[in-house]
């Protein structure tokens, strides 16, 4: 999942959206510098992460970026399932998603000097530009998909994932019906968890 979907599953706690948004940027034991649901919010991004890699609808959803974008599939996927969430966010939240996405600038923001560096580097222009509203439309996925494969080692096929998105539209759609209903089961009952930062230990231990 990408930062839409993270921020949409971490609800209307202000410290869960911050860490679960900052959390591909938070490694190995560096979570335990945060506290109360800030530091709740990391390890959540994390579960979402495992439960997400190794779900057989992501997986088949991932399997048709694979020619084009082979180890990388999943990271286009992730794209892919923001671009369903954004394009059909009434079904998932009764706020708009224009409102969602500003709430969530406005907690970001007041976090600012909080956040790991790289974070409040790219920031700004994720602001100035709407981008995750913007997911909603195709040419946003593929704005999205360039800046990506311009600052990391994402394959430059863009083209390629936008015909296979558009390609495959209806399956992927379902795909994405399929899974987000048993994400969020699985976000509820991690949140519900008295284990939950016991049951991630390994995890915080590694990266």
């Amino acid at each position: 999942m990408n930062y839409l979907a993270h921020l949409y599953l971490s609800g209307k706690d202000q410290g869960l959206l911050v860490g679960n948004f900052i959390g591909d940027y938070v490694k190995g034991r560096q979570f335990t510098r945060y506290s109360g649901t800030i530091q709740t919010g990391i390890l959540l991004h994390r579960h979402i992460d495992g439960f997400t890699d190794s779900h057989p609808e992501f997986l088949k959803s991932a399997s048709f970026f694979k020619e084009g974008y082979h180890r990388y599939a999943g990271v286009v996927c992730d794209i892919v399932y923001d671009h369903f969430l954004a394009a059909y966010w009434s079904g998932y939240s009764d706020i708009s998603l224009n409102e969602f996405v500003s709430r969530a600038h406005r907690i970001l923001i007041k976090h600012y000097f909080s956040l790991p560096l790289k974070v409040k580097q790219f920031l700004p222009f994720l602001i100035k530009s709407r981008r995750l509203e913007n997911y909603q439309f195709l040419d946003g996925v593929e704005k999205t998909l360039r800046i990506m494969s311009s600052h990391s080692s994402l394959p430059d096929n863009t083209a390629y994932a936008l015909r296979q998105l558009e390609k495959n539209y209806g399956a992927l759609w379902q795909q994405f019906s399929r899974f987000m209903p048993e994400m969020e089961a699985s976000v509820r009952g991690f949140l519900e968890s008295p284990q939950r930062f016991i049951s991630f230990d390994h995890t915080a231990l590694s990266g």
